[in-house]
Order: structure tokens, then C-alpha cells, then sequence
């Protein structure tokens, strides 16, 4: 396995039809949206997503989910502890923090990814403090147009516990997107690669992964089919430092919709700026 050597810039296209892409906590559960109405799904409900289609594809991932545990640790430090090669660095006290970092990304595909803090609590060999950055980068996905959020009144219809009388009674709010298309942008950094050991079979699976993002994704707020990756957009440099900036890179794609009031993606127009001596290859989502 090589390690990365070319610049890589990518951008997924998306499209959310009555679900909820990513609640906001501190707005009631609403899907997010900025100042300006546009929908946002945060970085972290991405990176989380992409985690959990590695481990669906078998890779070795250390940030694991509830729902998405494969093994039988409930929390980072005991996952940590309990992996021999890195629990005998922690226990070394003349290994660095860069023995630690390297056994780390050795160990975990997101970890070489996306970057890790490990930070536990105790003192000499059983403390520890190691701040790694990772060379894939996410940005915030933001829809194209400001989204509209449709609410409804839902009822509970069953008793949680015994004499709770009638249990229809208890009232909530459950939120949607009725359609919006989105876009993220992102990019792998080669010199972040060569210190975490992100491979070009690193990239192909962090490619393959953001093509089926929402596959075995479904909830009650995101029903299967209504979140849909319409097509990913890959670019590689051909130099470590890239031809382009990721900024003129991520610019030259564009979306415009050709209707008033777009009601499914075929009402956009998708537009891609040629630049000179950089391909780009399109995946449809699956």
C-alpha cells in the first residue's frame, strides 16, 4: 500500500426529500439552517456517517457509535487500552507521543483520516495526551437554496410506565425538510498522509464510502430514500501540493436550479468549470 501522493479535492452532491438531514439540539431538533435560511449538516454528523460505512466495509474504525459498536467497549480509553500494540506504548515511558500517533493510525482507518485527540485522565504512563491531525477534510454541507422546514404535532399513543393514564396525552414536534439539495466539499492533504500512513487504498474507501453515504442509515427522522448522494465529484492533482487551490477547485463546481420552486433534483443545473490540466471523474450515489 503507497502512501498518498497526489492532492485530492472532492465534492458530494445531495439531495434530502421530507426527512430531517441533521437536528440542531439547541433549536428544538429542527434541521439546521444559517442565518440566510440555507440548510447545514455539520461536518461531524458527515465524518460520523462515513465512519459508520467503514465499518460496515470491515475496516478498523476507533470512533464507533452506540448503534454502530462491533465490539464490546463502551467507551475510547478502554478501546485504546485494550489494543496490545497501543497499550504497550502507553505503558512505555520512554515511547513519545509520535510512537503513540504512529500505532494509532496503524491501527485505525479514521484515526489516519480524519485525525484524533486522545486525551486520558491519569498520570505518567497511564495519562495520556496526543493531538493528531488527519489529511481528509470536511466542510459544513450548505443547500443551494434556503430550505423550508415543515413541522407537525405528534402524539405518544402508548404508556411508558404503569398508571401513566392515557398516553396519547403526551404531545411532540418531529421536523422535516420536504426537499433540498445539498453540497460538501472536502480534501486529503499529502503531507498530512505521509504522517498518519493514509494510503491511496485509504482514498479508494473514503471515495467508496461518501458514493454509498447513506446507505444503512435509515431512522425515523431520515426514511430509507429520502437522503440520496446524486453524484460525487473527484479530483486528483497531479502534484502533492495540487495545480489548484481546494478553493478553485471546490468553485468551479456550481448548481443553479432551473424551475422557482425545485421539488426534485432533475430541477437543477449542474455546471463544471474546465480547469486546465486537472480531471475530474463523476460517480453516481448509489
Amino acid at each position: 500500500m503507497s502512501i498518498l501522493k497526489n492532492k485530492i479535492d472532492f465534492a458530494v452532491v445531495l439531495s434530502v426529500t421530507k426527512a430531517n438531514p441533521n437536528g440542531d439540539p439547541l433549536n428544538g431538533n429542527r434541521p439546521r439552517q444559517n442565518y440566510d435560511g440555507h440548510g447545514e449538516i455539520s461536518d461531524v454528523a458527515i465524518k460520523r456517517k462515513i465512519r459508520n460505512r467503514l465499518i460496515d466495509m470491515g475496516d478498523n474504525v476507533f470512533v464507533q457509535s452506540n448503534e454502530k459498536r462491533v465490539d464490546e467497549f463502551t467507551s475510547l480509553r478502554e478501546r485504546a487500552e485494550k489494543k496490545e500494540s497501543l497499550s504497550l506504548v502507553m505503558k512505555d515511558k520512554n515511547r513519545t507521543s509520535e510512537d503513540f500517533a504512529a500505532v494509532a493510525c496503524e491501527e485505525w482507518i479514521d484515526v489516519r483520516s480524519f485525525g484524533q485527540v486522545f486525551a486520558f485522565k491519569g498520570t505518567g504512563a497511564k495519562g495520556v495526551s496526543v493531538g493528531i491531525r488527519g489529511p481528509v477534510s470536511i466542510h459544513t454541507a450548505t443547500s443551494i437554496d434556503p430550505i423550508d422546514i415543515n413541522s407537525m404535532q405528534i402524539t405518544k399513543s402508548v404508556n411508558t410506565e404503569p398508571g401513566e393514564g392515557k398516553g396519547s396525552d403526551t404531545m411532540g414536534m418531529k421536523h422535516r425538510v420536504d426537499f433540498g439539495v445539498y453540497i460538501l466539499y472536502g480534501s486529503i492533504n499529502t503531507h498530512l498522509a505521509e504522517r498518519t500512513g493514509f494510503t491511496e487504498e485509504d482514498a479508494e474507501k473514503i471515495k467508496q464510502s461518501l458514493i454509498t453515504l447513506f446507505e444503512n442509515d435509515a431512522s425515523s427522522a431520515r426514511p430509507e430514500g429520502s437522503m440520496e448522494v446524486n453524484n460525487v465529484y473527484w479530483w486528483t492533482h497531479e502534484t502533492k501540493l495540487g495545480q489548484y487551490s481546494s478553493a478553485k477547485v471546490h468553485r468551479s463546481l456550481k448548481l443553479e436550479k432551473n424551475v422557482d420552486e425545485p421539488k426534485e433534483f432533475s430541477h437543477y443545473d449542474v455546471k463544471l468549470e474546465e480547469l486546465e490540466g486537472l480531471k475530474v471523474n463523476v460517480f453516481e450515489g448509489q
